[in-house]
């Protein structure tokens, strides 16, 4: 049953019992009011990647705290009985409760995000609460959810999720709910965005169609939604845009996996934005994913710039076409990968592009032609991922037959230097060491400048023309200059003038982005692609040795302990235990000592906190202000006693809930 019939059958019975007369009503009991069911959706903290651009929202961008809020919990919310109290917390911007007031709590999650989805609800269950997990891992492996939930809801929600909501209010739940029928995207709701903390983020999320025509043999889409693309209608996108601007939100991010999946749709939907922008002075920057076969049509291109779409991110995958065609993606084959990507840059539109190696035909010299593209093209957000077969993609399982799966490696993240894939023709070492370098080579001061010129040479007038006012635009220059460029020396000073288009400053602003984006991923990859392990150890050894001397009095006393775990499988992991009275010279020299050694080695913090004096309180709160720019590798564990009174933010920092999922969370003890 479909939500708009659910929705007419409570309108004729409502019309019923109307027309049947009050004299009628007095014969009758008045019906009582529906319990009110609190519920709470939870989006777990995604661990750090690429993707969380950390270093530009913490130093350069005002007062942002991630880039995208959870648009399929703001659906979730305007899917549940009207009658429901529905709040929603994002872990990415603020602590999750660790006693809240709900009768259900929902956690939702992608595959990135399955171990704190994990752990979120071992904790809640463990503490009587109901629990139901969905999003879109569990949509793919419900299998993995049964012995964490009460509940598993898996696949697309707008029938299934209100069925669950009824069951649930009765007292009848079952222990899953599956769709496995198609779902009419007309009968998707306008999101709750007035649940969302919108100004925390710096793009707002909207959702016109899900599916994809193409089979790209790693991909898991066509697994979850299917190739034949469905759709909104471009009136139901500007309801949602017209909630969106009377939030005041401009920048805005459609999250389909291929906007252009149906070609003659998508030119319905663009002509509507293009209208609707004239309509409102072009309240919106849009931006968008597609694939690169949109190059060859030159009516959709207008069509984007018209709307005032500054950006759209394009799996190029790889400039090899012997690669493309293996893995399926034949939509980038039509023509010369690199012509594909200056016809797009000369309608004024952006490129941010995903790219893989480890393709059964990719060799060590894979990383040197990948880098000349990627400077070639200057694609400066260019999120190269090694090579990860998703479950239950065909990708999973041809070299599941052929016995090229690592088996209990990680399968959920590609932005990090491992997978579970065993390459073809090269070694697995040589995989990520080469993966490693190219990054760091891409990521050099004359790398990012080198793309910046590139893009420009070949750009026409941008349709991006910055996005803040005039004064804020002066302080995120600013901000960029003294935090960024002015700390990378005189030769990133030199590289950073000479990059700039100075006889086209309608490129500037765009410049400036791309330097800003350039500088954040380096600071991922300075802090997160590890030196050589034996290096590593030594240093964090050396680093333990220091620590120790430093608080031998509080361990001598009992106030505290310090150990040093190593392994060859996973980089060092400190902890660093507090089980007696402490002072506040200990909170000073331990918080410089670990501070060096998060920044300078890849090893993980865990801090224990067995006892604590409340007067030390503001004492650990300095030691964690310290800490909070390698806060993704710092977990705290909190005695249950003193959860009450001990605050640390958990979008922050990694909050041990429940140790049986701390197990599976990489560099946890």
């Amino acid at each position: 049953m479909t939500i708009r019939s659910i929705s007419e059958r409570r309108s004729d019975f409502a019309g019923h019992t109307r027309a049947q007369g009050p004299d009628c009503a007095n014969l009758m009991p008045a019906p009582s009011a529906p319990a009110t069911v609190r519920l709470l959706l939870i989006n777990p903290r995604f661990r750090e990647s690429f993707w969380s651009f950390k270093w530009a929202l913490e130093e350069v961008l005002p007062a942002k705290r991630a880039i995208n809020p959870p648009l399929g919990l703001a659906t979730l919310a305007a899917l549940c009985p009207p009658h429901w109290a529905v709040a929603i917390v994002d872990e990415n911007i603020e602590s999750v409760p660790l006693a809240p007031d709900a009768d259900l709590i929902g956690v939702c999650g992608m595959g990135v995000q399955f171990a704190r989805q994990a752990e979120l609800l071992a904790y809640y269950r463990g503490r009587g609460y109901r629990t139901v997990a969905g999003g879109s891992y569990a949509s793919l492996c419900p299998e993995r959810y049964t012995a964490l939930a009460d509940f598993v809801v898996a696949g697309e929600a707008e029938y299934i999720w209100p069925r669950f909501c009824a069951d649930f209010a009765a007292g009848s739940a079952r222990a899953l709910y599956r769709e496995t029928g198609t779902v009419a995207l007309a009968d998707s709701p306008v999101p709750r965005f007035d649940l969302l903390q919108l100004e925390q983020y710096t793009t707002a999320t909207l959702q016109f169609s899900r599916g994809c025509p193409y089979r790209c043999e790693f991909c898991d889409i066509i697994v979850m939604f299917g190739r034949r693309p469905r759709h909104k209608t471009p009136q139901q996108i500007g309801r949602e845009l017209d909630a969106l601007r009377a939030r005041a939100v401009h920048n805005v991010f459609f999250v389909d996996d291929n906007l252009i999946g149906n070609r003659a749709v998508a030119k319905e939907l663009l002509r509507y934005l293009r209208d609707y922008q004239r309509q409102h002075g072009y309240a919106f920057r849009f931006g968008t994913e597609a694939s690169l076969n949109m190059a060859q049509d030159r009516e959709l291109l207008q069509l984007f710039r018209e709307a005032n779409f500054t950006w759209v991110f394009i799996g190029i995958e790889s400039p090899d076409e012997e690669a493309l065609r293996h893995t399926r993606k034949t939509q980038n084959v039509l023509e010369d990968v690199l012509t594909s990507v200056r016809r797009i840059y000369s309608h004024g539109i952006d490129i941010l592009a995903g790219f893989i190696v480890g393709f059964d035909s990719d060799t060590t010299d894979t990383f040197e032609r990948q880098r000349r593209f990627i400077e070639d093209s200057g694609i400066q957000v260019a999120m190269v991922g090694l090579l990860v077969a998703l479950p239950k993609t065909p990708l999973y399982e041809r070299l599941q037959r052929e016995g090229r799966l690592i088996a209990q490696a990680d399968n959920t993240d590609n932005t990090k230097p491992g997978t579970n894939v065993m390459p073809k023709r090269m070694s697995y070492e040589q995989m990520v060491n080469g993966y490693m370098a190219l990054y760091r080579r891409l990521l050099c001061d004359c790398g990012i400048a080198r793309r910046v010129r590139n893009k420009a040479h070949h750009m026409a007038t941008p349709v991006y023309r910055g996005e803040y006012a005039a004064g804020e635009q002066v302080r995120i220059l600013v901000r960029l200059l003294t935090k960024g460029v002015a700390r990378g020396g005189v030769r990133r000073v030199y590289h950073f003038i000479r990059s700039l288009p100075w006889l086209a400053p309608r490129k500037v602003p765009l410049a400036v982005v791309d330097w800003i984006a350039g500088l954040a991923m380096r600071d991922y990859v300075d802090r997160h692609f590890a030196p050589e392990s034996a290096h590593d150890t030594a240093l964090a050894g050396k680093w333990l040795t220091s620590l120790t001397r430093s608080i031998r009095r509080h361990i001598a006393q009992g106030g505290a302990s310090v150990e040093l775990a190593l392994s060859a499988q996973a980089a060092p992991r400190l902890k660093l235990r507090l089980t007696g009275e402490v002072d506040r010279a200990f909170f000073a020299r331990s918080s410089r000592r670990l501070k060096r050694l998060l920044a300078r080695t890849s090893t993980s913090v865990t801090l224990v906190l067995d006892e604590l004096d409340p007067g030390r309180l503001p004492d650990l709160q300095r030691l964690l202000r310290r800490l909070a720019r390698h806060g993704d590798r710092v977990y705290i564990e909190i005695a249950e006693r003193l959860r009450h009174r001990v605050v640390v933010d958990s979008s922050v920092f990694h909050v041990v809930l429940a140790p049986w999922t701390q197990r599976s969370i990489d560099h946890a003890p």
